[in-house]
C-alpha cells in the first residue's frame, strides 16, 4: 500500500493506534534517519496491523473510527507517526509525544542531507528545502520551487538537476509498503497483545498494568482519561502520582490483589465503580495522612504504595473509621515509610499484606504484627537520624513530628502545626548550625547536612537568622520565646551551641529526635504500645549509612528546575531523591539526586540518573546497577536534547 494511502486512512479513522501502544518517543536522528532511507529507497521494513471490528476497538485518541473493520497499528507506529507529521505538517489524532522531534525538517538539495532547522546555518540559503511545504503543496506546488531556485544566477545552471531530486523527495508518498495482518475471531486482546510483545521483544514489553488498562479501555474508552483527571487533580495538592499507581488502588478495591490479571473479569460498570471507591478512599487516606501526620506534600509522602493496601482496607470498612482504628493504621503507614517495606519487591509486598487484611484472622493488628515479624523492632533509636540529606527515609519523620508536635517557629513563636499563609510562612529547611561556618572547619558534606542539623522554620524566620551559629542567636529566641528551642528537639546545655562541640551536639539532639518519634508513634496507639515492643530481638535490623543524597535547599532547588526543563521538552518528570533500596528487604542502600528509573523514554529504557557533587561510590552504585549517570546539568542537558530529542548541538547552543 502506498504512503500516501496510509496516511488518507490515518485521516479517514481506517487505520489507528491500539489503546495498549504507548506514545511516540522517535527523536530527531530518527525521523531524520527515516526520510533519509525512503529519499535513497532504502527498504524500512513493512506494517503489521490488527483488522477489527471498529465498534469493539480500543483505540488511542479523541478521533472517532471508521464504521467496520480498522486497522490498529501493531508495528510500525514511530514511522508512521514521523512520516504522517511530516507530510501533513501535523501530528496524527493519536498522537501522545513530542511534535519537535518532525518539526521543521529541511532537504539540501546539493548534499543531499535531510537536517533540522538551524536559523543561522539555513536562512536565506534556496538549496534548503522545507519537506513539510513542498509535501504539501505536492506535484501542483513543484514549479514554484523550480522558479526560485531559476532566479538565482549562481544556480541556474543545476536548475534541473534540482527539480529532479526535488520530484524524487516528492515521490516518497508513492513509496510502497507491505502490511501484513492480523485477524480472525481468535485474535483476541490478549493474544494480539503477545504477538505486539514478541514483534516489540527489542524494547519495552508491555507491563501487566499496560494490558489492564487496554483492557479497561477496550469496554469504557473514556476510562484513560477519566483517571487522569483525578491525578491531576491531587496533583493540584502538590501529590504526583503515576497512572500504575492509581490503576493498583482501583485494583486492591476490586480484586483485593497487587497483581492485574484479574482485573480484566471485571466489566466496564464495576470498573467504574472500583474508581469511584479507590478514589474516594485515595482522597481519605491523603487527609488523614495530611491532617493528623502533618505530611502535607509529596516531597514527605513517603512509602506512597502503602496507600493502595490503605484503600483496600478503608474500602472494607465503607470508609468508616473510629479514631483509635484511624490512628492505627496511621501507624501503620508511618512503619511502612520509615522501614521501605514497599522500596524493594512493591508488587509482593503489597500482595502480602492485602492477604494479611483478609479472612476472619485478618485484620489490622495482623497486619502489624506482620510488619514487626518482617522489619523487627518498630522502635525508632537515635542511630536512625544519622542519616543526611533531605532524601534520608527520616527526614519526612523529621517534618512529621515538627507537624505533629508543639514545635513552634523561632522568629514568631507560633506553633508549626497549623496551615500557615503568606509567602514568608512557609516552611524551609534550616541548618542549626550553619553551613558556611562548618565547612569553614572542614566538616564533610555529609556531616554539615546532617539531619540532627535540620529543623524546620519559616522562611521570614531563617532568612533573619542568616548564618550566626547557635551559640548567638539561641539565647535571643529564648529570651524572646521561652520553650522554642526545646520545642524543636535543642539541647539546652549551653556548651552544646558552641561549635567546637558540634558532634556532640549531634548526638545529643538524635537522642531527643528518637524519644520524640517513640512519643508520637505510642500516642498513634493510644496506649497499645505492645507493637513498639519487639517480638524477636534478634532481628532487629541495624541502621546503616545510606550514600549519597540531595543536600540543601539550594541543590534541591537546582533539580527541581531541572526536572521543570524536562518537563519542558515533553518528557516525563524524574523522581527527587529516588529511594534506591535491595530490592527484597526494602534497605535503602541510596539517594539518587534526580532519576529516572524507566528511562527518559519508556520505550528506551535506559534508566538515568543526575547525580550532583556526589562521591565515587554513589556514582559506581548507579552505574553498576545500570543507570547511565551525569553529574552535570550541562552533560544531562545536551545529552536529553541530542540524543533524546535529537536537537542539532550548534542550533542547541545558540537556542
Amino acid at each position: 500500500m502506498k504512503i500516501s494511502t496510509i496516511l488518507d486512512h490515518i485521516d479517514s479513522g481506517h487505520m489507528a493506534l491500539p489503546e495498549f501502544q504507548r506514545g511516540y518517543v522517535w527523536n530527531r536522528d530518527q525521523v531524520r534517519g527515516l526520510f533519509d532511507s525512503l529519499y535513497r529507497r532504502h527498504p524500512i521494513g513493512g506494517l503489521l496491523v490488527w483488522a477489527t471490528e471498529s465498534k469493539s476497538a480500543a483505540h488511542r485518541g479523541d478521533g472517532p473510527v471508521a464504521a467496520g473493520i480498522v486497522k490498529l497499528l501493531l508495528d510500525g507506529q514511530q514511522r508512521m507517526t514521523s512520516l504522517y507529521g511530516v507530510v501533513r505538517g501535523r501530528p496524527p489524532r493519536f498522537f501522545d509525544g513530542n511534535p519537535r522531534a518532525f518539526t521543521d525538517l529541511r532537504f539540501h538539495l546539493e548534499d543531499e542531507q535531510f537536517a533540522f532547522y538551524q536559523p543561522i546555518k539555513m536562512k536565506d540559503d534556496p538549496l534548503w528545502i522545507d519537506v513539510t511545504e513542498l509535501m504539501q503543496q505536492g506535484s501542483a506546488g513543484l514549479g514554484g520551487f523550480i522558479a526560485r531556485l531559476s532566479a538565482d544566477p549562481a544556480l541556474t545552471q543545476k536548475v534541473g538537476e534540482y527539480a529532479g531530486r526535488l520530484s524524487q523527495l516528492l515521490g516518497i508518498t508513492d513509496i510502497d509498503l507491505h502490511i501484513e495482518e492480523i485477524t480472525g475471531e481468535d485474535k483476541t486482546l490478549d493474544v494480539v497483545v503477545d504477538i505486539f510483545n514478541r514483534v516489540n521483544s527489542g524494547g519495552t514489553k508491555l507491563s501487566m498494568g499496560d494490558l489492564a488498562l487496554a483492557r479497561i479501555c477496550a469496554d469504557w474508552p473514556e476510562g484513560r482519561e477519566a483517571m487522569k483527571q483525578e491525578l491531576a487533580r491531587w496533583a493540584e495538592a502538590d501529590y504526583h502520582f503515576s497512572l500504575d499507581w492509581l490503576l493498583r488502588s482501583v485494583n486492591t478495591v476490586l480484586t483485593g490483589e497487587a497483581k492485574f490479571q484479574h482485573l480484566h473479569d471485571k466489566s466496564a460498570q464495576e470498573i467504574q465503580e472500583g474508581l469511584k471507591r479507590a478514589v474516594k478512599h485515595i482522597d481519605t487516606a491523603l487527609n488523614l495522612i495530611a491532617s493528623r501526620l502533618g505530611l502535607d506534600h509529596d516531597r514527605v509522602l513517603f512509602g506512597r504504595f502503602a496507600i493502595p493496601v490503605m484503600v483496600r482496607y478503608l474500602d472494607s470498612l465503607n470508609g468508616k473509621l473510629d479514631e483509635v482504628t484511624r490512628d492505627k493504621l496511621l501507624f501503620w503507614f508511618v512503619q511502612a515509610g520509615m522501614w521501605g517495606r514497599f522500596s524493594g519487591s512493591t508488587e509482593s509486598m503489597i500482595d502480602q499484606d492485602l492477604a494479611t487484611l483478609e479472612g476472619p484472622e485478618g485484620g489490622l493488628d495482623r497486619l502489624l504484627e506482620q510488619m514487626r515479624l518482617w522489619h523487627g523492632s518498630m522502635r525508632v533509636e537515635p542511630a536512625h537520624f544519622t542519616g543526611w540529606s533531605l532524601g534520608a527515609r527520616f527526614y519526612p519523620v523529621l517534618y512529621m513530628i515538627t507537624r505533629m508536635g508543639e514545635a513552634r517557629d523561632w522568629g514568631s513563636g507560633l506553633p508549626l502545626k497549623a496551615n500557615l499563609l503568606g509567602k514568608m510562612s512557609k516552611l524551609e529547611v534550616h541548618h542549626i548550625f550553619p553551613k558556611a561556618q562548618l565547612y569553614k572547619r572542614n566538616y564533610k558534606k555529609q556531616e554539615v547536612n546532617a539531619l540532627a542539623n535540620y529543623c524546620f522554620l519559616t522562611k521570614d524566620t531563617n532568612l533573619r537568622i542568616s548564618d550566626r551559629l547557635p551559640e548567638e542567636y539561641f539565647p535571643e529566641i529564648e529570651a524572646a520565646h521561652p520553650g522554642a528551642l526545646a520545642s524543636q528537639w535543642i539541647p539546652m546545655d549551653p556548651e552544646l551551641w558552641k561549635i567546637e562541640n558540634y558532634p556532640a551536639f549531634l548526638e545529643a539532639r538524635k537522642e531527643l529526635l528518637a524519644a520524640e518519634v517513640n512519643r508520637v508513634l505510642e500516642s498513634l496507639l493510644h496506649g497499645d504500645t505492645r507493637w513498639l515492643e519487639p517480638r524477636a530481638p534478634s532481628v532487629r535490623r541495624p541502621a546503616v549509612e545510606v550514600i549519597g543524597g540531595i543536600a540543601d535547599e539550594e541543590e534541591e532547588a537546582k533539580l527541581e528546575a531541572l526536572d521543570d526543563w524536562v518537563e519542558e521538552q515533553g518528557l516525563p518528570r524524574g523522581e527527587l531523591a529516588y529511594d534506591f533500596a535491595d530490592p527484597d528487604t526494602g534497605e535503602q542502600k541510596a539517594v539518587f539526586d534526580l532519576a529516572w528509573p524507566s528511562g527518559l523514554q519508556e520505550e528506551l529504557s535506559e534508566p538515568v540518573a543526575v547525580l550532583l557533587n556526589e562521591g565515587p561510590e554513589v556514582i559506581a552504585l548507579a552505574s553498576q546497577a545500570g543507570y547511565r549517570v551525569f553529574t552535570d546539568v550541562g552533560d544531562f542537558r545536551q545529552y536529553v536534547l541530542s540524543e533524546v530529542l535529537g536537537e542539532e548541538k550548534d542550533a542547541l547552543r545558540r537556542a
